[in-house]
């Protein structure tokens, strides 16, 4: 395993890291399913543990992943070791069968507290507010309050998970005030969308989180047309039948250049990631040692002229499926 500087922090982070929103397990908002159908927990805690035997010291959870089953996993194998780096995230939470979005000062002081609890530790390395919009930072509760905890020391380090689509007004409202530490961001293959944002942040010395790297298990090349998920996945509603045949279509020239190097997909989609300097750490979803073991084989170096070929790809036709993503 290779580690990278998280920007201009002191934290050295795995090149790969821990996507830990599927291992929080089935949960629904109402009639919304928002986690990854049923895991099993023992099987979640060999995972964690096989990650970390093979390198990986970095953990990506958030408080609404399972409700907070997620971070509870992930204390109960790791608790309040200094060899591991954890990330976690605030501002999501349900009223009356609804999500609703709270970066107020109290929310998020209030939800720290509870997260350190479930991950039994003394201070959450890297805290970001989960998918906040301009006007809440604009607000400057949500700020104040990441600026209170870190002064506390209940955090160290804190940034911000960005929506899927660009323009990303508030990474530049944080840049322009040189406040934050970094930005979670979808990236991969498909959607590249987050690329310029990724090239001028980390040059602002911001570390940059590479999530959804598998588009929800689609780069692994393990679905079919007749692929179908259930209904309490998530990805019932994001894969339906027709727009997946679509995705399966689209990518038959990703992996024509994928087929020359001689590695499976997962290896060539995390590696196109990481062939992007810019890019601290890349998180995929792992729910099984055996997935730890594949996410970590190996990154491989990727030739400008195929990065070339792929970030043309994306323009000239991945772009316009990146819409219809949610």
């Amino acid at each position: 395993m290779n580690y990278r500087k998280f920007g201009n922090t002191d934290l050295l982070v795995s090149e790969v890291g821990f996507g830990a929103w599927a291992i929080g397990g089935p949960a629904k908002v109402g009639d919304l399913p928002i986690g990854w159908s049923n895991v099993d927990d023992n099987t979640s805690i060999e995972a964690l543990k096989k990650s970390f035997e093979l390198g990986i010291n970095f953990y990506d959870t958030a408080d609404f992943y399972g409700f907070g089953h997620s971070e509870e996993l992930i204390g109960k194998v790791f608790g309040n070791r200094t060899d591991i780096i954890i990330a976690t995230k605030v501002g999501h939470r349900v009223e009356n069968d609804q999500i609703l979005l709270d970066y107020t000062k109290a929310h998020i002081l209030k939800s720290c507290d509870e997260s350190l609890k479930r991950l039994k530790r003394d201070y959450i390395d890297f805290y970001q507010l989960h998918s906040a919009k301009l006007n809440h930072l604009e607000d400057g509760q949500c700020i104040e309050a990441m600026e209170e905890l870190k002064s506390q020391g209940k955090i160290r380090y804190w940034g911000i998970s960005l929506n899927t689509f660009n323009p990303f007004p508030e990474a530049e409202f944080l840049m322009q005030r040189n406040l934050a530490s970094g930005f979670q961001v979808a990236f991969n293959l498909i959607n590249q969308r987050a690329l310029k944002l990724v090239e001028t942040a980390s040059e602002k010395g911001y570390g940059i989180i590479a999530r959804i790297p598998l588009q929800f298990g689609l780069l692994t090349g393990k679905f079919t047309k007749e692929t179908r998920f259930s209904e309490d996945d998530h990805r019932s509603f994001r894969l339906k039948p027709e727009f997946l045949s679509e995705l399966i279509d689209s990518l038959n020239d990703v992996w024509k250049i994928s087929d020359k190097y001689k590695v499976d997909k997962v290896t060539f989609a995390l590696s196109f990631i990481m062939n992007h300097n810019g890019v601290s750490t890349v998180i995929p979803g792992i729910k099984t040692p055996e997935q730890a073991i594949k996410n970590t084989q190996q990154i491989i170096k990727i030739s400008d002229d195929d990065l070339n070929l792929l970030h043309e790809l994306f323009n000239t036709k991945f772009d316009k499926l990146v819409s219809k993503m949610s």
